[in-house]
């Protein structure tokens, strides 16, 4: 089967027409496109499965730090509050946010990650389907599936709009990884096609607009807390979506939606470290803590003071 990777809709229409599950249309077809068995790409796909759950026990450690100092240990912090039965959500939402940031923090201090489907948003996806199947007993092989799903919905979005923050905003990375990962969760409750567009929808819906302004040019600050924030993005689409409540603007027009706010978007607010959180003043006193100049923007810039 040719799959369209140019629309939501198409996809999903796809699988109704099949009476399939979008996964394993997508594995058929990348079997057939590539001219493996579909035995050795997903065997492919497992492999990726696996690092993401290597990540979660070095990414809470309590010693974790990243290169620059700025971040780690804060995976450890959720996850022991979890344990410990302290936090608001218990373990299902506490669970989604530890292991959001442990990848994240991971990442940030040169870790061995999977770009799902950026290292800036890497901690989404992993965190949400991990946390399905530990907190609803869902099978490896189902789990692993879902991240076909995933992929599709990152494959229409990077052929519509973009999965750069440099290009979109953080509305591309961490936006684009929440609709990913709400489809999965979808997919792994048990929901319909017409269900996993909604989720798509809401779940870019909800950050449209949002920025990239990391702090020292450094993936860290606000990254790693924006990837905690859109693993409950995710969950929250996912359970829109399930209980039946439907977007009433399609995944597809929301998508079209997210490339015209990224083309207006200042310079300023994607990925240049000139605005936003970057250009405050604590923002600039961890550029020079980092670096030790006052340039303020990019690590690789010129030096002139036209954005201090």
């Amino acid at each position: 089967m040719e799959l369209n990777y140019f629309s939501v809709a198409d996809l999903l229409g796809a699988a109704r027409l099949e009476n399939s599950k979008l996964s394993s249309l997508v594995l058929t077809q990348q079997a057939e496109q590539m001219e493996l068995s579909e035995g050795d790409i997903y065997t492919k796909m497992k492999e990726n499965y696996l690092v993401m759950a290597s990540c979660i026990e070095p990414g809470c450690s309590p010693d974790l730090r990243s290169t620059s100092g700025l971040t780690g240990g804060d995976a450890y912090k959720m996850r022991k509050a979890v344990l410990d039965n302290k936090n608001l959500t218990g373990s299902f939402l506490g669970g989604a946010l530890y292991r959001a940031l442990a990848v994240s923090e991971l990442n940030a201090s040169m870790g061995r990650i999977v770009a799902a489907p950026t290292a800036g948003s890497c901690g989404i996806v992993p965190a949400a389907v991990l946390t399905m199947q530990e907190e609803r007993g869902i099978s490896e092989h189902d789990c692993v599936m879902s991240l076909f799903t995933a992929s599709a919905i990152g494959m229409v979005i990077a052929n519509n709009a973009s999965l750069a923050g440099a290009q979109g905003g953080c509305q591309a990375e961490c936006g684009s990884a929440s609709a990913m990962a709400a489809a999965a969760i979808v997919e792994l409750a048990g929901g319909t096609p017409d269900m996993i567009d909604s989720a798509v929808a809401i779940a870019i819906k909800n950050v449209l607009g949002l920025i990239c302004d990391p702090v020292a040019g450094l993936v860290e600050i606000p990254c790693i807390k924006r990837n905690a924030s859109g693993v409950t993005g995710a969950f929250m689409a996912a359970e829109l979506a399930l209980a039946g409540i439907k977007s009433a603007i399609p995944a597809d027009e929301v998508i079209w939606t997210m490339k015209k706010v990224g083309d207006v978007m200042p310079g300023a607010l994607k990925e240049t470290a000139e605005g936003g959180l970057a250009a405050t003043p604590t923002g600039k006193r961890l550029f020079e803590q980092v670096f030790g100049t006052k340039t303020q923007g990019n690590p690789g810039c010129s030096g002139c003071s036209g954005c201090l």
